[in-house]
Parts: C-alpha cells; structure tokens; sequence
C-alpha cells in the first residue's frame, strides 16, 4: 500500500447488510443484476463471491440478492467483477473524434481515459487551431472549441463509450501565450499563463500535466512549472510529468518533480515510470528509493506505467532541441539547410546529458517506425530504421532527417530502450498505476493507415494477464487495486474506482484464466480477450465480448468545477 495513503472512512468498502426479508422483491427489482461473481472491490480487499445490482448510473447493492429480481441478470459465477479500470495516460483525444466506441480499451475493461500529457485539447487560440489542423494525420477533424472544457462536452456530445478526464496541459499554456521560442515568460505572460490554467481547473480539469523531453515544453524552467501547478493546486488539483529526463538525468527528472510538489504542495505523478537506455538501467532502484523517501516524508508522489521495454513518440525525440525552436514548421526548414543539417547529424550521434537522445538510447536497429502522413511512406510501417537506411544507402541520422521532411511530421516511431527487469519491478510497486500511452483505437477503418504502438490494445490486459496470473508479480486483488482506487484517489475523482453502493456503475466483468494481449509490434491490430461485460455509468458497452453501440461516457470533472452541486460527491452533471 503506498505510504501515507490513507483513505477516509467515506471510501472505505462498506459490508453491505440486505435485511432481505423486510421488503418484497416486486418492490425491490434493479435494472442489472450480476449473480454469483467473484467480487474485487478495488480497494485490494479479498475477494467475495456475490452479487451485484445496478439501477440507473449507480451501484445499488452488494451482497445475497437472491430474493430480488433485475430486469437484465447476467450469471457471471466464477468470473472476476471489478470496478471498471482507469486509463492513467491516455491519448485518445482524436481517436475518440474518429470512433467514440474507443474499442481497444473497452475490450480491456477501461471506463475512463485521463488526457493531458503536456499538450491537452485546450486553451488553443486562433494559431493554434491553425496549427493542430494542419499537422492531422489519419484523422481529421473541425475544431470548434477553444478551451479544454469545451473539448470534452463536444466530445460527450458526439458520443464515447468511456468518460472522459483532463489534466490541462503545461505545453499547451505555455503555447498559448509565447508560442514555440526559446526563452522565459515575462512576468505579465506568466500571470495570463497562470490564469489559462485557473480557467481549465474551474471547467473540471484535474490538475497541469507536463512533457519536459519535447521542444518547446523542454524550455520551460522549474520556476514556471511551479508557478502553473501553484495556480492548479489553489483549487485542488494534482500534476503529472513526462519528466524532464528519463534517461542520462533521470533522478535529476525525479528531483525536480518532487521539488514542484513540495513547493506547491500538489500531488505529483510521474508519468510512464522508466528508467531509458541501457547505460541507464541501473539507476532504477536509486529511482525507486528516491520516490519512496519522498512518500515517507509526507509527499504524495505517485507514478504509473505501460507494461513494455519500447516506448513510442516521434523522431523529434531523437534529435536536438535547439533544431526544433519555433515549431514545426521551422524545424523542417531548418532540416533543410545543409549547414544545419550536418550539425544535428552529428549531435545525433553523440551521448549527450543535454537533452533525451532517444537515438543514441535505442540505436537505430530497436527504432521502428509506425506511423507516417505521406501515403508513399506508409509502406515503411513497421520497418526499423536502420532497414530503411540500408535500403536507401543513407546513414541512419541522415534517412531520420530524409523521413521527418519527406512526412512533413515527426514520424511515430517506438523505441526499445528498457530493460524487462525494471519492468518488472515496477509492476511489483504498490503505488504505480497503469496507462497505455495510446490511443484508444479499432482493427478497422482510418486506424489501420499505421501502426500502434501494442499498449494501445494490450496494456491492462497484459497486467492481469502476463504479470499477475502467469508471472504472479503481482496478486490479481492488488492489480485490479491499481488500475480503480489508486489512480482514482491520485487524481482526486469521486465516486469512481470502487465497487461501493452509491459509487458510479463502472463495472467489469472479465475471466482471469482467459484475460490476455495479442497485439505485436509485427502485427499490432488485435484485441485483447477475456473481457466479458463492461458497464459505463449504469449502461451496458461490452456484452459477451461485443460492443454494444452504446455511448454513455460522460465527463469526470476535478475538484476546482464551478458547477459542483452543493453537498454533492458526483463528479459529473
């Protein structure tokens, strides 16, 4: 159990007593009721068997409903029942445009998808919007929103199977106000920057999340994150960090996190725990006790995970910063220079503490290359790149460089950089949660123009599959834990992660024996199995392993939302 985390009697699992005989079953019916399940209430309790019953969006009771009648029952006997599972790095902010089944999470039991790694779906002025619309891929979309709340109201409105969070993003803010140069805020931008981010809180985001490896987020020094997470934690809200290294300067990256906690006094995660390349790997159980004396010292310093030794962003992660100064657009031109050009090749090159060389970590035999713009590269999905570089006959910088100008993007690439070991010991840490760092997407249709990365079908799935039945890493009660209570609690969401009476009816309903992944990095569009019934807000999504078409996901909104209804421990409308 993660240290000083304590829950209130409020979130304590009730044992719910049903005086059976007071009242007459006509009286009593439910909409749902699921018999006979073994129940994991999400707090890591030891299961129980029992049952279920749902009316409306709610949990209206647990234990022998026997004498009582649903008008939908679902015999689920020697099935696992849990709350339903909570997405803690999600970048289904356009493919939930595209396709609001959100398939891929849903079929591994996923009811909720938090946004907002250093770039949310808001503030975006009239530039930005600009911008966002010309570097869409597969997926196009009209952006008639601006701030972040107005994104995830369109998107309930458009219709999505999952409910959706948003922290608001550091990047964005940051964006919004100075654009993509090089240098820090005056104290007039920061205090505009520092609003944007009281706008988004008051909306219902839950906090500022930040991505400090990428141009321009990396410009940002510590004194303006604290002054962003500053204006969050005002109104009670958390924040969340890509850290600033992962690799040469990882437990500088973890310091400067626990620094913004402890100046702000927000809780702080850290995002996709890693310790990346090699040369780096053993600096992961100095990480890890790190992040443990911060807990017994009173912070609240938290992180989460995928369950992969690749991880995947763009080419831009492989080359320097200063390059990419003024965005996009600007970094290709500058590409284009030959002058420039044989700069960035060489610092390519070179092991560096200056900034993440994602290059040098990986090499580009472990780089593989899953998603291009350009039709006439997408033959190279799945490629390494140094196969294209050997077909080409160029080095493997230089066919890097050819690639990002030829897409006119910054080509989705993974890369292998941890080792299986320190996957492992995360996994055993009892407060990582889990996130897919992906799109929630589907085997069919404008998702199969690229590849994804295999977390995007197979992250929740691989947990209670791989680490906790097969590997015992583990216990299953623990797992579930992870993925409902403790990401609930890190973010301050209410009513969620928890099968309790009165709590929202996310519900899953999954067979331990069978729950597994089946997507690869070789052939990545496949679902997971096991997954039964999944339940959202009361609504039935998955039956029997099918999607139902039903879209009932709703936002789940932080604690600075002005619409909160006095007394009122809902988190939505």
């Amino acid at each position: 159990m993660l240290r000083n985390y304590r829950m209130s009697a409020r979130l304590l699992l009730p044992v719910l007593i049903l005086l059976l005989g007071a009242c007459s079953p006509a009286e009593n019916d439910y909409d749902i009721i699921l018999r006979g399940g073994t129940i994991y209430d999400g707090l890591g309790n030891e299961p129980v068997v029992g049952d279920i019953a749902i009316s409306g969006d709610t949990i209206a009771a647990i234990g022998d409903l026997g004498k009582f009648k649903g008008k939908l029952e679902y015999d689920v006997r020697g099935k696992a029942v849990a709350p339903g599972f909570i997405n803690m790095l999600s970048w289904s902010t356009e493919s939930l445009i595209e396709d609001g089944r959100g398939m891929s999470d849903i079929l591994q039991g996923v009811t909720l998808e938090v946004m907002g790694e250093g770039f949310s779906m808001g503030p975006l002025n009239a530039a930005m919007k600009k911008e966002a619309q010309a570097r869409q891929g597969d997926i196009k979309y009209d952006i008639p929103w601006s701030t972040l709340g107005e994104y995830l109201d369109y998107l309930v409105a458009k219709g999505i199977s999952t409910n959706i969070a948003s922290y608001v993003g550091a990047t964005s803010v940051r964006v919004h106000e100075i654009g993509f140069e090089d240098r820090e805020p005056s104290p007039e931008e920061l205090g505009r920057m520092q609003e944007l981010v009281r706008v988004a809180m008051r909306e219902g985001a839950i906090g500022v999340g930040s991505s400090l490896i990428y141009a321009p987020a990396s410009f940002a020094n510590t004194e303006e994150l604290i002054a962003l997470v500053q204006a969050a934690a005002d109104y009670g809200g958390a924040y969340i960090s890509h850290i600033r290294s992962e690799g040469n300067r990882l437990e500088e990256g973890v310091q400067e996190l626990i620094k913004i906690s402890s100046v702000t006094g927000a809780p702080a995660e850290i995002y996709h725990l890693k310790a990346a390349g090699k040369q780096n790997w053993d600096k992961f159980d100095g990480v890890l006790r790190l992040i443990e004396e911060a807990q017994d010292a009173g912070l609240a310093i938290t992180a989460d995970m995928y369950t992969y030794t690749a991880g995947a962003t763009g080419l831009d992660a492989a080359m320097p910063l200063w390059v990419q100064e003024g965005g996009h657009d600007k970094w290709v031109e500058q590409l284009r220079d030959p002058q420039v050009r044989a700069r960035v090749v060489k610092e390519m090159q070179q092991p560096t503490d200056e900034w993440e060389n994602f290059f040098v970590g990986a090499g580009p035999e472990n780089m593989i290359l899953l998603e291009f713009r350009n039709a006439k590269l997408k033959p190279l999905t799945g490629k390494t790149l140094l196969e294209v570089s050997e077909a080409r006959g160029t080095s493997p910088a230089e066919t890097a460089i050819d690639l990002v100008i030829e897409d006119d993007s910054r080509v989705g690439t993974a890369y292998v950089l941890m080792s299986e070991e320190n996957v492992r010991k995360a996994v055993s840490k009892s407060w990582v949660s889990f996130g897919s760092d992906a799109a929630a997407v589907a085997n069919e249709g404008q998702f199969l123009l690229s590849n994804p990365h295999p977390r995007a079908y197979g992250n929740f799935a691989r947990v209670l599959g791989k680490y906790s039945r097969d590997e015992g890493i583990v216990p299953l009660k623990d797992a579930i834990r992870r993925m409902t209570s403790l990401p609930a609690h890190n973010t301050g969401i209410r009513q969620r992660g928890q099968l309790t009476a009165g709590y929202f009816a996310d519900v899953v309903v999954f067979d331990p024996a069978r729950i597994t992944d089946h997507s690869t990095f070789e052939d990545p569009h496949h679902y997971a199995s096991g997954m039964e019934h999944v339940f959202v807000n009361g609504v039935q999504v998955l039956k029997s392993g099918e999607h139902s078409g039903a879209l009932p996901g709703r936002v789940v909104r932080g604690p600075g939302w002005t619409g909160w209804p006095e007394n009122s421990d809902k988190d939505v409308l």
